[in-house]
C-alpha cells in the first residue's frame, strides 16, 4: 500500500493518526514523514500491552494514545503512571467508546480521572472504523466537561451538523475523519480532505 501521509501533513491538520493494530487494513509500520512539532501524533491501539504501547510511543514520538479496545479505567491509570515515570513531555490518553442508539453516556464517568479526552465512534464489527456515522443526538446527555472527539463515517455532508455542535455547549474538541476521505485504505483523497478542513 502506498500511504500519502506527507501530503496529508501538508494540509496542516491539528492531529495525524497512525493505527498500530495489525488486523486493520491501515496498520502502520516503518518511518514517519517529517511532521511539524505543533501537529499532534495520535497512535491507535486495540487491547495492546502497556509495554507495546510505551515502546511505540517512544519510537514514533506520539503525543496522544487512542485506546480503541476494552481497556478498563485501571488499565488507563496504570498506563498513565508508566508514562509519567518515563516521559517528561505531556502525552494524552484518549478512550474510545463505541456508540449505539442505546448508549448510556454515563459509561464514560469511571474514566474521568484517568484519561484526557473521549472519542465517540460508531460501534460495529471492525475495530477502528466501520464507515458509518452514529446518531449524534445521544451526545445531548453527555455528563462531562472533558473534551471529546467524534468519529465514525464522517464525510463532507456532516459539516452543518458539526457546526451545530460547535455552537452548542458540548465540549467538542476535534473531528476524526478516515474512510470517507480515502481512495483506498490508508490513502487519503487530499483534494476532498483539504476542502473539508477549510470549511470546518
Amino acid at each position: 500500500m502506498k500511504y500519502n501521509c506527507a501530503q496529508v501533513v501538508s494540509l496542516a491538520p491539528d492531529y495525524i493518526g497512525f493505527i498500530f493494530y495489525r488486523q486493520s487494513p491501515r496498520y502502520w509500520e516503518g518511518k514517519l514523514p517529517d511532521i511539524p512539532k505543533h501537529m499532534g501524533r495520535v497512535g491507535v491501539f486495540v487491547n495492546a500491552d502497556i509495554t507495546i504501547i510505551l515502546e511505540t510511543l517512544t519510537q514514533y514520538g506520539l503525543t496522544a494514545i487512542q485506546l480503541h479496545g476494552d481497556e478498563t479505567p485501571q488499565f488507563c491509570r496504570e498506563l498513565r503512571q508508566e508514562i509519567l515515570q518515563k516521559h517528561t513531555e505531556k502525552i494524552e490518553i484518549w478512550k474510545v467508546f463505541g456508540i449505539t442508539s442505546t448508549f448510556n453516556c454515563s459509561e464514560v464517568l469511571p474514566y474521568e480521572e484517568v484519561i484526557d479526552k473521549y472519542l465517540f465512534d460508531t460501534k460495529g464489527d471492525h475495530r477502528g472504523g466501520n464507515g458509518v456515522a452514529f446518531n449524534w443526538s445521544v451526545l445531548k446527555a453527555y455528563p462531562s466537561q472533558k473534551p471529546f472527539i467524534i468519529s465514525g463515517g464522517i464525510g463532507p455532508e456532516h459539516l452543518r451538523r458539526i457546526h451545530k455542535i460547535n455552537r452548542s455547549k458540548l465540549p467538542l474538541h476535534a473531528v476524526d475523519v478516515n474512510s470517507r476521505f480515502e481512495d483506498e485504505p490508508g490513502r487519503k483523497n487530499t483534494a476532498i480532505l483539504k476542502k473539508f478542513i477549510d470549511d470546518l
